[in-house]
């Protein structure tokens, strides 16, 4: 898996065979991956829900760290739930960064919705699903269609700036790293809190 990973995030999904992982990965038996994994779909799909338990449990110590903090429970806050739990396990672990590098731009390019493709990369499970009741309290300002807008808007601009960051030279370390953890938050927190124009209101009533 680990070798799938690093060869997709150099070369892309559709540019990776079976026999590439497979020399890749030191196996003298042509078959394991077969064996293992039937196919290429069986071994991303295996990829995807290792990787997703990683988030959610990450996800999940925050949002307990947080309650039991008592504190009132800010924008900002939410936002760190969002992006923190794949930064901060990309910083401790280099091969999870390669899986973010990955398959970070199907988020992006995904034709339907960038809630759906994430939930299957990385988000999801009761964390995920504790963060979306959170984020719709902190933000009643949106109506439905804005806020699913928004959110959407907001995914995919985590998911570009991420997996471009990530392939930069030294991303995780130093001020660097941290200049571009608080500007993605920034730009977060402010996509989300903006106030809703009367041509996004008017346009909203058309959909």
């Amino acid at each position: 898996m680990e070798a799938a990973e690093k060869l997709i995030a150099q070369h892309g999904a559709h540019h990776v065979t079976l026999k590439d992982i497979v020399i890749e990965a030191g196996q003298k038996n042509p078959s394991a991956l077969q064996y293992h994994f039937q196919n290429l779909k069986g071994l991303l799909d295996a990829i995807h829900t290792r990787r997703r338990k990683q988030v959610q449990t990450k996800r999940a110590e925050m949002i307990a760290e947080l309650e039991r903090s008592k504190r009132m429970v800010k924008l900002r806050d939410l936002c760190e739930l969002m992006i923190l739990p794949s930064f901060l396990l990309a910083r401790s672990d280099t091969k999870y960064r390669n899986y973010v590098m990955a398959f970070s731009f199907e988020i992006v390019t995904s034709r339907y919705s960038a809630l759906d493709a994430a939930n299957k990369i990385g988000g999801g499970g009761e964390s995920g699903a504790q963060l979306g009741t959170l984020l719709r309290e902190a933000l009643p300002h949106l109506g439905d269609k804005t806020y699913a807008a928004r959110m959407d808007l907001a995914i995919r601009t985590c998911s570009a700036a991420m997996g471009s960051h990530f392939q930069q030279k030294s991303p995780m370390s130093g001020p660097k790293a941290e200049f571009f953890l608080t500007s993605v938050l920034d730009a977060l927190e402010g996509m989300l809190s903006a106030p809703v124009s009367k041509q996004t209101k008017t346009a909203s009533k058309q959909l």
